[in-house]
């Protein structure tokens, strides 16, 4: 396992040409930059803040809240959120978040791109970089990625990656104020034996 840290809580991954890190307060003006020349692109796909919420693109305050509560979550062992790098430039985010343990073992994958770097195959890699350390680190048994139709660079991902394909959630999450079906694919951890080696060139 390639990785800067041994303790998952702090850990950094490497892949073939990505890191994912966690994201910490001084990253605020990359990341505000890439979000703000990002609005249109990313906000038609994610859930509208709260009222009376404060905007973390906009204030720092908030952003560092955010990163705050993403450390209680990985040492808390609940979720793993990361910056995704190309050399020092944040490229996207990379989330492997509602961990539940017990008998199901599973976890939810979300991630996000700048437009800019869509299409160069960063995201297929830095997911590859995710799966393999939530099996074979956090030792899950299972993953999903939830994605709504129409958004077709999101599933390019997984299906670069050839994850399998459950049937669609009818109105499963509200995005954007409407509530919208979703594709749902997942790969548990039996897949991720029997084909790791197809990923060895995403992960370096």
């Amino acid at each position: 396992m390639i990785r800067s840290e041994p303790d998952p809580a702090s850990a950094v991954l490497q892949g073939a040409r990505v890191t994912l890190r966690p994201l910490v307060s001084q990253d605020f003006p990359q990341w505000r930059d890439v979000r703000t020349e990002n609005e249109v692109w990313l906000t038609q796909w994610e859930p509208q803040r709260l009222p009376g919420q404060p905007d973390v693109v906009a204030n720092k305050q908030a952003f560092s809240s955010r990163c705050a509560a993403r450390h209680r979550e990985r040492q808390l062992g609940t979720g793993f959120g990361f910056g995704v790098f190309v050399g020092s430039v944040l490229v996207g985010e990379m989330n492997v978040s509602s961990i539940q343990r017990g008998p199901f073992q599973n976890a939810y994958i979300g991630y996000w791109v700048d437009e800019r770097m869509a299409g160069k195959g960063y995201t297929p890699e830095a997911l590859a970089v995710a799966m393999r350390f939530a099996f074979e680190d956090l030792r899950l048994h299972r993953l999903q990625i939830a994605i709504i139709p129409r958004n077709r660079p999101s599933r390019r991902v997984v299906e670069k990656l050839g994850l399998r394909l459950e049937g669609i959630a009818e109105r499963y999450l509200e995005i954007n104020g409407v509530w919208e079906d979703h594709m749902r694919y997942a790969i548990t951890t039996e897949e991720w034996q029997e084909r790791h080696t197809e990923f060895a060139n995403y992960l370096g």
